[in-house]
């Protein structure tokens, strides 16, 4: 479900790095309350602090049928060719990274931008 509600927020605002700039300087909270817990965490060497979504997007591609008749008297003969079509998915990952605060919690202090077909 949170997967759906962050592709669903990616489409409308159009890119995903602004959104991810939206939380720099909030308290990680905010994000964990808009898309529920990350899907990993990690202690990074400098002391802070990787917060991980991962969701996968995916497109439709509708097949074209191109048919092409030719009329002799009362006939009619033709042909159809049918081409495209299917659905392709992939995965992507939001990065948050966030630093130790004063309430116990993590601040976000940057991000990780994502690959240009989740942006």
């Amino acid at each position: 479900m949170q997967a759906i509600v962050l592709a669903l927020v990616v489409a409308v605002a159009g890119c995903a790095s602004s959104i991810m700039q939206s939380y720099v300087g909030k308290d990680i909270t905010e994000a964990a309350m808009d898309y529920g817990p990350p899907a990993g965490v990690m202690d990074l060497p400098d002391g802070r602090r990787a917060f991980m979504w991962r969701m996968t997007q995916g497109a439709v591609m509708p097949q074209t049928t191109n048919y092409s008749a030719v009329q002799s008297g009362n006939w009619v003969t033709g042909s159809a060719t049918t081409y495209g079509g299917g659905v392709s998915t992939w995965q992507c990952t939001y990065t948050l990274i966030g630093q130790r605060n004063p309430k116990g919690s993590y601040t976000v202090v940057d991000f990780r931008k994502p690959s240009l077909s989740c942006e």
